[in-house]
């Protein structure tokens, strides 16, 4: 795969968004307290490729560990579909939960493993 387009949002659908300039082959999964139970999938773009469309006053934050991740949820659902954050060299990013785009297999890739848990 390339970078691409994609729409994604929450399972209710109050929160909608497009994501452009995506590359689902540099996906990753991570084993951080977090991410483990959540079961996420994570694609990350600047933050300038990122729109969100619609629920943007459906959506809470939650943060932990460091702070540094503004992960986004969906108030009605709890389904958390993106998250904000900084990369190393301070440029914004976006972090995308693959298991939240519109007709993405996220089983169909072979994400890259990082050991978050043990940082």
């Amino acid at each position: 795969m390339s970078e691409k387009s994609y729409n994604g949002g929450c399972q209710c659908g109050a929160v909608r968004y497009r994501v452009d300039k995506l590359d689902l082959d540099k996906s990753i999964t991570c084993n951080c307290s977090r991410c483990q139970k959540l079961g996420s999938v994570l694609a990350f773009t600047p933050r300038d490729n990122f729109v969100l469309k619609s629920g943007g006053q459906n959506l809470t934050e939650y943060l932990f560990n460091d702070k540094k991740i503004s992960h986004q949820f969906c108030k009605t659902c709890g389904i958390q579909s993106f998250a904000y954050g900084q990369l190393p060299d301070g440029s914004k990013m976006a972090a995308i939960n693959v298991n939240c785009l519109d007709d993405v297999d996220p089983r169909s890739l072979t994400p890259h493993h990082v050991d978050g848990k043990s940082h």
